[in-house]
């Protein structure tokens, strides 16, 4: 276990007044909580620059006019998107033309999807403006049969894009790196997902989450944000 980890395990550990030994990777530790045994597996989520403490807060909205448009991609576009790959999109509300701003981003997607990726970069971005709305689309790594291949989100123009984006990536790929594959420990098993000074959105953390609909072996998920705040995500 590397530092990270073990720092990530004790301080969940002193959280629950828990005792801990470690596994035989999977899993990472074993917590005793109230002489219950649980199986608990961390994944560091990779630094990146929009996703850090102190960070403004995404506002999401969840009207109508947003859910449809997202739910249109998703019908239109979630075949076409090649195993192990997210379609990120953020566009800015209100949506004024919601059929042909749809009809738009599908065009933008999919050339995103057909273009060639250069060796040295593993993502693919395009930004645009489509009927005054300002889109973002982002292709990465990670996703699972299961989940949700495309994931939209309509955000309150004052809302950065980059921070919902990154957070939406890392989330992507703490659970790919962990959510695989079938369970070793019998019981409770815990993912613990923790990265250098994660910003204390619990709640758009949980909506992002909830969009990406990923199956998960997992009977909880605890995310540990900035100043050892820990906070469920999922169970």
């Amino acid at each position: 276990m590397n530092k990270q980890k073990q720092a990530a395990i004790e301080t969940i550990s002193r959280h629950f007044s828990a005792t801990w030994e470690k596994g035989e990777d999977p899993p990472d530790a074993y917590l005793m909580i109230a002489r219950k045994r649980i199986a608990v597996e961390v994944a560091i989520l990779k630094p990146r620059p929009a996703v850090r403490d102190g960070v403004s807060k995404p506002r999401l909205r969840f009207d109508r006019v947003a859910l449809g448009l997202v739910r249109r991609l998703q019908a239109a576009l979630s075949e076409a998107v090649p195993e192990n790959k997210t379609v990120i999109v953020t566009v800015t509300a209100p949506i004024w033309q919601a059929s042909k701003t749809a009809s738009a981003l599908e065009d933008i997607i999919r050339g995103c999807l057909a273009r060639r990726r250069p060796a040295q970069t593993r993502l693919v971005e395009a930004k645009d403006s489509i009927h005054e709305n300002q889109i973002r689309v982002r292709l990465v790594e990670g996703g699972s049969k299961r989940a949700s291949k495309v994931v939209g989100f309509v955000h309150n123009p004052d809302s950065d894009p980059e921070v919902l984006l990154d957070m939406t990536q890392s989330l992507i790929e703490g659970l790919a790196m962990k959510s695989a594959g079938p369970a070793r420990a019998a019981g409770d098993r815990w993912l613990v997902l923790a990265g250098e000074d994660l910003p204390s959105h619990i709640e758009t953390y949980r909506q992002i989450y909830a969009a990406l609909a990923v199956p998960t072996r997992f009977t909880r998920i605890l995310l540990l944000l900035a100043r050892g705040r820990i906070e469920t995500l999922a169970g």
